[in-house]
């Protein structure tokens, strides 16, 4: 039995933040019911493929069961309404003002069911001038500041490999959920939550944009210590064409590593300010992993304590050791899950079956 084992949530989102809130809840016990179109949430059909359903909604969607609802018929609109009658947590990730054209306003929701928790989940949230905006993660990461120290040496901002905003408005739902569940034990009453992707993810800028917050300028790479200003906090290429990371400024790594390679010269570089003082060090870095591969730097740092890692691609990653003793990736009836992040001592998780569309 599950941690929400009896909490019944009705989902209406699709796609990324809101799948990924309630698979979590699925993944502990929660009674998780999918509402999709006739079409199917459209990840269904994402490859790549396994087993007879998409990798990506497999893993963000197991354990749900699927009802088939046209939102826009009475039928459907009767429909959900009986099932949000019977509900605890109710998640919904359209554009703002969708579900109040739909009939499905949150104090209309509140009225019939008082005990309901009521989810949006959008890119910047039901009020503001941004509201309307049509937007995905790089979108929100672009207006948040994030992809503008998501750049090369050159200043270019790349596609970021990580759905950070997403994400951050999964898990600020997840929490906020969790949250107006425990409130509502002493209330006896429901909430309505407003979760924006851009409010989630502002809060992670605060250990590199401290001077922007404060009204000052905006950080930049090249003088930032977590973006690529310090010796100790960068990657370097290797000389097969791969890489590898130094992830510790700490003085003790700095004094390890120098001290190993004959340039004791180069702590205070090392040790100084981000930015050009940091040059020296950075440049015999550079100069001195690209003499070696990328396995052969591993093994030389194998048994030094340095905050050190070879840049791995997820395929070497999940093979790793680490991941197989800790069983974060599991095979299951011929089909692969990244198991749930949370998990309780001695409650042994086993992923449930992914719904076929309305089953």
């Amino acid at each position: 039995m599950g941690s929400l084992t009896g909490i019944r949530v009705v989902d209406c989102s699709q796609f990324f933040p809101g799948p990924m809130m309630t698979v979590m809840m699925a993944d502990q016990g929660a009674e998780v019911i999918k509402i999709e179109p006739p079409a199917g949430d459209p990840v269904r059909r994402m490859a790549p493929f396994e087993n007879g359903h998409s990798v990506w909604f497999r893993n963000l969607n197991r354990g749900k069961t699927s009802q088939v609802i046209d939102l826009k018929t009475d039928h459907g609109k009767a429909q959900l309404w009986e099932l949000i009658a019977g509900a605890d947590v109710f998640v919904e990730g359209f554009r703002p003002g969708v579900m109040a054209r739909l009939g499905f306003a949150p104090e209309l929701v509140a009225e019939r069911a008082p005990r309901v928790i009521y989810c949006s989940i959008s890119a910047f949230g039901q009020s503001g001038g941004l509201a309307d905006h049509p937007a995905h993660d790089i979108v929100v990461q672009a207006l948040a500041g994030f992809l503008s120290v998501n750049d090369g040496a050159d200043g270019m901002p790349v596609v970021p490999g990580v759905p950070a905003a997403d994400m951050a408005g999964g898990l600020t739902a997840l929490s906020a959920v969790l949250m107006a569940l425990i409130g509502r034990e002493k209330t006896g009453r429901g909430s309505v939550l407003d979760i924006a992707m851009f409010d989630s993810l502002l809060p992670w800028c605060v250990h590199i944009a401290g001077d922007a917050l404060a009204g000052g300028p905006a950080p930049r790479s090249a003088s930032q210590r977590s973006l690529g200003g310090a010796a100790f906090y960068q990657v370097y290429r290797t000389a097969d064409g791969r890489h590898v990371a130094l992830g510790g400024r700490e003085p003790k790594f700095v004094r390890t590593l120098l001290s190993a390679l004959d340039r004791s010269d180069l702590i205070a570089s090392a040790e100084s300010e981000a930015g050009d003082a940091q040059m020296p060090a950075i440049a015999f870095l550079r100069e001195t992993f690209a003499a070696r591969t990328r396995d052969e730097w591993t093994a030389w740092f194998a048994h030094r304590d340095v905050a050190f890692a070879p840049v791995l691609d997820f395929a070497e990653a999940l093979r790793q050791a680490h991941v197989a003793e800790r069983g974060l990736l599991i095979e299951s009836d011929g089909a692969h899950h990244l198991v749930p992040a949370i998990r309780f001592a001695g409650a042994p998780w086993t992923p449930a079956p992914t719904p076929a569309l309305g089953g």
